[in-house]
């Protein structure tokens, strides 16, 4: 039998106060409804767990009616989310009978069930200061950096020694405006609401170097593919501020391939499709949310999903869509990097994800001068994997490069469907792989190993929306992995439909930390017994381990001091639950589930000499 996370989020109307308390009677009828809505042969269970006290659209009813169908081809747990003097969530587990479980020909290698549970604890009242510690820009340019921070609101921001040409907004947190000289600004940010205040150190560095932390947002390819919109992009920058992503550090709303229309215009450049009516106007809207705009492209002349690229044969840059769209998939004998470049920074574009059979180092080195050669900060992606031994000159001039193919919402390829395991990867697969690529990490250029996996999928195969394959345990190693790897991370998923455990994972300040972290050292396979650890040294002199278990059985796996370069007694702290875990004199063991994962953060009691003894 095998269970996968799914939501459908429902609100209710008004806010009821504690004697109200319609938390009951809403759950009642939601079960009866699922009931009602559960193929034959199904069982409905539920159990409840806190959620955050956040505010959430309801979805429309068809997309209510799409979820509920979907039990038909696999198992869910969804999950509704009652409003009231105590939100919280329950989760309806549907389980399928024997007999479904082999409907996508993964019965022999499926995990045992699982329930979707929330790990991370909800956000304090008082304000916390979250996100990036360290913010590059070049002089002169245009600079948009929003402080991140959860607490009640209303809360008032400020900022100490801000250089000359910037400008706070005290409602927003918005800093603004551009800075003419070079140099390392220290600023003191400071979060205050009715319930305390909090602060903290910002180094703003304006140079040439950009991207000084993993980039952190979304992407349009997993939920809309190349039927992606402008309506679709809004939401999605809606959804960053609606449910508190930014607050966490989110910042980036990235169309992928599907926008472009024909080549033209004051530039030369690729122009929109009908579907987007006005890359400008969407451009600023984004920005005024405090939040950055990323758009795609291909040195091919025609992009993998057949629409126009960056090349053409014709010196004008005509171009048709070629009866086979693999007949596209190479450079012409002109390019027009250029022409786009400029095209994306008078629209006010922040990001750039160039995406082909990565090649010739010449290529990219011609996008990154272009960019550069404007009068605005865009970062580079390179896309599809960059080869590894090309990897030192393509990572000098792009900020984030992808190491691996294709990761689809899979363990590993022995549970994928055989269409796929030519082209795609598993967890575990980019998991092996990743190491390699350490080397070529820095702030200012990051190992970027695939966008995320989580939530609902579907658009890039032009299929409905679908829970992730992946199993909760699979999906806490997926988040846990790329944070420990300072990997970026892009949401793969429409944000707007994120669901309550989906959110959750990616609101954990603590986990983000680690992703965040100054020194940008990608985090490392390391020997641990009963399982595997990866290990990542932190700013603060502490270091972040990951204990992972990647049997299908459960597993006590521990990881000695000495194999962390650690002596003497250390702290220890876990980070999903946000919970300390007491001293332990010389190692720390961990009951872990099947493909699951305990993220902790250790640390010397020298450092921490407030801490009591306890453990081994």
């Amino acid at each position: 039998m095998r269970v996968l996370m799914f939501a459908a989020m429902m609100a209710l109307a008004p806010l009821a106060t504690a004697e109200q308390n319609p938390s009951a009677a809403y759950i009642q009828r939601a079960m009866t409804m699922l009931e009602d809505s559960t193929p034959e042969g199904f069982q409905v269970t539920w159990r409840s767990y806190p959620l955050f006290a956040r505010q959430y659209e309801p979805q429309p009813a068809a997309t209510r009616t799409l979820l509920v169908q979907g039990c038909e081809k696999r198992t869910h747990t969804l999950a509704l989310v009652a409003k009231g003097s105590a939100p919280g969530i329950s989760h309806f587990v549907v389980h399928a009978p024997a007999r479904q479980a082999a409907a996508d020909g993964h019965a022999a290698t499926a995990p045992a069930t699982e329930e979707a549970e929330i790990l991370t604890p909800p956000p304090a009242p008082q304000p916390r200061i979250n996100g990036a510690k360290v913010f590059g820009a070049r002089p002169g340019h245009p600079l948009l950096y929003t402080i991140a921070a959860t607490g009640r609101r209303p809360m008032t921001f400020s900022v100490a020694n801000l250089p000359e040409g910037l400008r706070v907004a005290p409602e927003t947190g918005r800093i603004s405006g551009a800075v003419a000289e070079r140099g390392t600004y220290r600023v003191m940010l400071r979060a205050e609401n009715a319930l305390g205040h909090a602060q903290r150190e910002l180094r703003i560095v304006v140079g040439d170097q950009l991207l000084l932390t993993p980039l952190l947002g979304c992407n349009t390819w997993g939920g809309w593919g190349a039927k992606v919109t402008d309506a679709n992009v809004r939401a999605a920058a809606k959804a960053m501020i609606d449910t508190g992503l930014v607050h966490h550090g989110w910042q980036y709303i990235n169309i992928d391939d599907g926008w472009q229309g024909h080549r033209g215009g004051p530039y030369a450049a690729i122009l929109p499709n009908d579907r987007f009516p006005d890359m400008k106007a969407l451009c600023d809207d984004i920005h005024d949310l405090g939040l950055k705009a990323g758009i795609y492209s291909t040195p091919w002349t025609t992009s993998y999903a057949g629409f126009v690229g960056g090349s053409s044969d014709d010196p004008q840059g005509a171009w048709e869509r070629p009866k086979a769209v693999r007949d596209g998939w190479r450079c012409g004998k002109h390019f027009f990097e250029t022409n786009d470049a400029r095209q994306w920074a008078a629209w006010g574009f922040d990001y750039a994800k160039y995406d082909w059979g990565v090649d010739e180092v010449a290529i990219t080195r011609r996008m990154a001068e272009a960019l550069a050669a404007g009068d605005r900060d865009i970062v580079l992606e390179l896309s599809n994997s960059v080869p590894l031994d090309k990897a030192a000159e393509h990572t000098s001039l792009a900020h984030l490069s992808r190491t691996t193919g294709d990761l689809v919402d899979y363990w590993d390829r022995s549970r994928m469907p055989e269409g796929i395991r030519r082209w795609a990867v598993g967890i575990r697969e980019v998991w092996l792989a990743h190491d390699a690529w350490a080397p070529h990490q820095r702030p200012g250029h990051w190992n970027h190993a695939c966008n995320l996996r989580i939530g609902l999928l579907g658009g890039w195969r032009n299929q409905p929306l679908t829970p992730t394959h992946l199993t909760p345990n699979e999906q806490y190693t997926h988040i846990s992995l790329w944070c420990l790897w300072g990997s970026p991370m892009i949401i793969g998923t429409p944000i707007e439909r994120l669901d309550p455990f989906t959110l959750s994972m990616l609101s954990n300040d603590e986990v983000l930390e680690v992703n965040q972290d100054p020194m940008g050292i990608q985090g490392r396979r390391t020997k641990a017994r009963g399982g595997e650890a990866v290990v990542k040294p932190l700013e603060d002199g502490s270091k972040a381990v990951g204990l992972f278990n990647p049997s299908d059985e459960p597993a006590k796996v521990s990881i000695e001091w000495s194999t962390l370069g650690l002596k003497g007694k250390c702290k220890v702290r876990d980070l999903w639950r946000q919970k300390d875990l007491g001293v332990h004199s010389t190692e720390f063991t961990a009951e872990v589930r099947p493909h699951g994962v305990v993220l902790v953060r250790v640390e010397d009691t020298a450092s921490s000499p407030g801490a009591a003894a306890d453990g081994n």
